[in-house]
């Protein structure tokens, strides 16, 4: 792609690797330069707002429909832009970072679409940044093909049998601290976007697809607006039509719950559809009403399933809306994973993602996420028992629907409670998944789940509200900073017993230890938990 270049390209200052001049090309760093100076100003007024509104919700203790945008809400006239063929069956999606043998892996799966994954299984290493582009320009040439050390072979399938790739750049609040322009760090989502369409819009155009996106994070249509004004520049900047982009929105956060027609409506020429990011919700959720009193207190994270009120009345809204707008409803992630080597465990994830899946597709979603390869058939066979031949089920509008203000926020409708062992498990699971992502993994197998930064944001953060809250747990003991940092010292020596004296050197408890703590118990909570992480991100 060539175009008129402004004042200056983008600065990197990180070391060299290997192949770089590929990816980092003066073009390249010029397109991103002028994605920042156009479009981080608005960015950071976005982030201020969000401060705002969760100032609002802690006055109030409660989120409505927005009033201002009502008409949009009752306008019965418009749609989306129709899918394009390679986004019009989505039954199955499998998700994971760009790493070379996920890129094979995935792309071989047998899913109808990639989420390629810069975000939440991806730890931004300098290296997880750059390679992953290289890594999908090499698939999209054919020529990413390698033996590992062991001898394996990874080869890519003919193309017909691919899986259409959509990217999920980083969320709007995190800076690329390698990427600079005037002085200043571009947002990693302007680098992840910018590289990745400036490299391949045109390319994928000539393999009958095209640049298409996941957005996360997203809080509000405010946000949405800020994207499709990213995607109009960015078309115009390639010579490329309004609507080559795609994007389907993550619903992940309990404000953007409330404006998903809003949302759909800011992005309608270039919008996918809607996707239900279970695990990010129920963050979103404890994050914005962490000081709620006790009928925000969320239980152990393995109670909340599905079937919770407030979680089905979250993702029945989220099918009525995009149907009713002619979009995708994309469900949630299946985090179980099969085991090769236990058949019992293998067995029983096969049980519940099938569950999961089969309850997705009778309440009208189009298709939803795994985690693993193994699990593709499983999800595939619970959509195809639904649709048979056909690529979607848009045209079930779901009108017996009727969601309530209050129903996305009646967390008190579960019948759980905090327990002990949710408490440990917590505190397991943040440990252990922080020490990966300090090492630069982003995707961690953990207990028999695929845990990503989603899953350690929920972890840590219902610590902070039991122990804000004084919760009482199912064995009479109260939640206290001094309880959570008795728990933690076990967990750590329980590590260091498990993995040996020299394994446990060569990783990164102790820090992880410590910023789980920190994240968990400081009166001052971290929006998320990778801007702290970020920090002690090494490369």
């Amino acid at each position: 792609m060539s175009a008129p270049a402004p004042s200056s390209p983008a600065t990197v200052t990180a070391r060299p690797l290997e192949r770089q001049e590929e990816v980092l090309t003066r073009p390249a760093l010029a397109f991103v330069a002028e994605l920042h100076r156009r479009f981080t100003p608005r960015r950071d007024e976005l982030l201020a707002r969000r401060a705002g509104r969760r100032a609002e919700i802690a006055r109030t203790g409660r989120l409505d429909f927005l009033p201002g945008t009502a008409a949009v809400r009752e306008d019965p006239s418009w749609r989306v832009a129709p899918a394009p063929p390679a986004l019009e069956d989505r039954r199955v999606e499998i998700t994971g970072p760009t790493d070379r043998k996920m890129t094979v892996n995935a792309l071989n799966s047998g899913a109808r679409v990639w989420l390629a994954d810069f975000e939440d299984a991806s730890a931004p290493t300098w290296e997880n940044v750059v390679l992953g582009q290289l890594n999908l320009i090499d698939a999209f040439e054919r020529r990413i093909d390698f033996a590992d050390a062991r001898g394996k072979r990874y080869a890519l399938r003919p193309a017909e049998e691919l899986a259409t790739v959509v990217v999920r750049p980083r969320g709007w609040h995190l800076d690329e601290r390698h990427v600079t322009v005037d002085g200043r760090a571009v947002p990693g989502a302007l680098v992840d976007f910018g590289l990745y369409f400036f490299h391949n819009a045109h390319r994928l155009i000539a393999l009958g697809k095209g640049p298409y996106f996941y957005l996360p994070k997203t809080e509000s249509h405010l946000e949405a607006r800020l994207w499709n004004d990213v995607f109009v520049f960015a078309q115009e900047y390639a010579g490329l039509p309004r609507g080559t982009v795609r994007a389907t929105v993550l619903i992940e956060t309990i404000t953007a719950a409330y404006e998903m027609e809003e949302i759909l409506y800011e992005l309608r020429e270039h919008a996918s559809g809607l996707n239900a990011g279970r695990w990010d919700y129920l963050f979103s959720i404890i994050k914005n009403f962490r000081d709620g009193g006790p009928r925000f207190v969320l239980p152990d994270r393995n109670a909340v399933t599905m079937t919770a009120p407030f979680m089905r009345a979250y993702t029945e809204l989220l099918v009525r809306t995009c149907h009713k707008r002619g979009a995708h409803a994309i469900g949630g992630m299946a985090a179980f994973i099969p085991s090769r080597k236990d058949p019992a465990v293998n067995e029983a994830a096969f049980e519940k993602v099938g569950a999961d899946k089969d309850r997705e597709a009778r309440d009208g979603f189009d298709g939803s996420w795994v985690a693993h390869p193994d699990l593709v058939p499983v999800a595939c066979a619970s959509f195809d028992a639904v649709l048979g031949d056909r690529p979607h089920q848009k045209d079930r509008l779901r009108e017996d629907v009727d969601v309530t203000a209050d129903q996305l926020i009646a967390v008190d409708s579960l019948d759980a409670r905090p327990t002990s062992a949710g408490l440990r498990n917590a505190v397991a699971v943040g440990t252990r998944y922080i020490e990966a992502w300090l090492r630069g993994l982003g995707a961690v197998a953990i207990f028999n789940l695929m845990e990503d930064a989603a899953t350690a944001e929920i972890s840590r953060s219902q610590i902070w509200q039991w122990t804000a809250a004084g919760v009482v747990l199912d064995d009479g003991e109260k939640v206290t900073a001094g309880l959570v940092r008795a728990v933690a010292a076990e967990e750590l020596a329980a590590i260091r017993s498990e993995l040996g004296e020299e394994a446990y050197a060569a990783g990164r408890w102790q820090q992880a230890h410590d910023l789980l703590l920190k994240v968990a118990l400081d009166e001052d909570y971290a929006e998320f938990l990778t801007l702290p992480a970020y920090e002690l991100l090494t490369g």
